[in-house]
């Protein structure tokens, strides 16, 4: 089965975790990472390359798996869900899960049966369960994973990484206010977003065009994810620009500008409470 576009830039985020993970002073150390990417993952990541891309993916990457670790460790939930999972390896390389974790991994059909190919039969550890559920999330996915055991009044710690700057703003208020539906209280949603300014950077106009040429277009920004989040259901713990204090790893090699200062191109990393 072949993968759609916007699957595939799961592998090009593969390849800038390998490429992190084999760094003397590597914030973060995916074993799995250049397997996962494949020859697919490294010819995006030249195609892909420049505007900070592989700079913030460590970031991102560093910011979630800390996340993830307080939310499980400090928070104590035992159930997970990656949303759009794609080639991320989580489930495997972290040691924070506890005893009785279930993870769902929710993705294309074709995208998770690539992923367990590559990784050709390897374990997640000892006490989590791992439960693959192939969906379209732009259709009707939840009775999918309910289906697979997924339990509503338990809390859930919800995964949303790399997926809402390729989607309509209807669908991403739609999926937040889904998520947000199926959330008992103490559950936590991590994830991302690019400003609207990020759509039409001029410096990132080949990174653009790039993703575009290849079915992937960015189609979603927001330069106010505090509001936005609140308006789907969601109350902003935090929210992180790469370089700022928490979200930094001595990755960002640029100056951050203040939020109050109009017409800059932003991401955002953020940690979200049902509202």
């Amino acid at each position: 089965m072949a993968m759609e576009a916007v699957s595939k830039t799961a592998q090009w985020t593969a390849a800038a975790r390998a490429l992190e993970s084999e760094r003397p002073d590597a914030v973060f150390v995916d074993p799995y990472a250049r397997t996962v990417a494949a020859d697919t993952g490294f010819t995006l990541l030249e195609r892909y390359a420049g505007a900070g891309t592989v700079e913030y993916l460590a970031i991102r990457t560093g910011y979630l798996d800390r996340a993830v670790a307080e939310a499980v460790a400090g928070q104590g939930i035992r159930q997970v869900v990656f949303v759009a999972t794609g080639m991320d390896t989580r489930p495997f390389r972290l040691d924070c899960w506890a005893e009785g974790t279930k993870v769902y991994e929710l993705d294309r059909p074709a995208l998770l049966l690539a992923k367990d190919e590559l990784l050709g039969g390897v374990e997640p550890p000892a006490g989590l369960t791992r439960h693959p559920v192939a969906v379209d999330l732009a259709g009707k996915w939840t009775e999918l994973l309910l289906l697979a055991g997924f339990r509503p009044n338990q809390p859930t710690l919800w995964v949303i990484e790399g997926l809402m700057f390729f989607l309509a703003e209807e669908d991403v208020r739609r999926l937040l206010g889904t998520v947000r539906k199926l959330s008992a209280d103490g559950s936590v949603l991590l994830g991302d977003f690019a400003s609207r300014v990020s759509l039409i950077n001029p410096m990132a106009r080949p990174f653009l065009s790039a993703l575009a040429e290849d079915g992937a277009p960015w189609r979603f920004g927001t330069d106010r994810p505090e509001e936005f989040l609140a308006e789907c259901g969601w109350q902003a713990r935090e929210v992180r620009q790469p370089g700022d204090e928490g979200a930094e790893f001595g990755r960002w090699p640029y100056p951050v500008v203040a939020r109050d200062v109009p017409g800059v191109p932003r991401s955002f990393l953020f940690t979200a409470d049902p509202a």
